[in-house]
């Protein structure tokens, strides 16, 4: 891992990277989803609307990778001090958030005619809508922690190790409590669904977690470049105040 702690290094690598995960995972999320929506039969018992699955479980993955992504670099920050690690945690929020607000919306969407409402204060949910808020506070934290005039903030990091918490919370919700949302359909090394929805849904993760990583990598990039260009124009008015 300390390999890649050069920023030069690092885009050297990202530059091919990026492009790489954004192109394969758009083609391979696209042709999922267009199985799913067209080609896929329609469930037995929940019809047409097993569709939302698609794009819902994806979702809902990809909003709590974000977070294990929060983590995991808010430990090498840190443990390690890893200079990109900070970046990493950065790059990670928004996509991350913006995955769990599209989970929570096609749940909604998907719990309409299930459930006959757009929401209850189910374990599942509950614990995604304050994943969401965690991730609203941990960028307004790190906002402000660059703001500051103060020296290195560990403030951010700490945080983003505390809400990991709600991870396992989320994951483990529907079998700790009484829930009104279905038990995991795909577990480590068995599944409760049919090859008719299982290869496409599989295909569909693949294909949004390459484009999350290509917007991860594409943000990374994006914030180096901005610190490369305020440290140059700090420079060069330190050396205009010299004269």
């Amino acid at each position: 891992m300390h390999g890649f702690a050069n920023p030069a290094r690092f885009l050297r690598i990202a530059r091919w990277l990026m492009p790489l995960c954004m192109v394969t995972g758009i083609a391979v999320a696209t042709g999922a989803l267009g199985w799913g929506l067209f080609e896929a039969p329609a469930e037995r018992l929940q019809g047409e609307t097993v569709r939302i699955v698609y794009l819902h479980v994806p979702s809902a993955w990809l909003g709590m990778a974000g977070w294990m992504g929060i983590a995991a670099a808010s430990f090498a920050e840190l443990v390690w001090r890893h200079p990109l690690a900070g970046i990493a945690a950065r790059a990670c929020a928004v996509p991350g958030a913006l995955f769990t607000a599209v989970c929570l919306m096609t749940g909604s969407l998907w719990g309409r005619p299930a459930w006959g409402t757009w929401w209850v204060w189910d374990g599942r949910l509950t614990s995604m809508l304050v994943l969401l808020f965690l991730y609203f506070g941990w960028m307004a934290l790190s906002q402000a922690s660059e703001a500051s005039d103060v020296g290195h903030n560990k403030a951010p990091a700490i945080f983003g190790l505390v809400g990991a918490v709600n991870i396992p919370i989320i994951h483990y919700s529907v079998t700790w409590w009484n829930s009104l949302h279905q038990p995991p359909s795909i577990t480590m090394g068995n599944s409760a669904m049919s090859g008719d929805f299982l290869v496409p849904l599989l295909l569909a993760m693949l294909g949004f977690t390459l484009i999350f990583a290509g917007v991860v990598l594409a943000r990374m990039r994006a914030i180096l470049a901005d610190q490369q260009a305020e440290a140059r124009l700090r420079r060069k008015a330190l050396s205009e105040a010299e004269f």
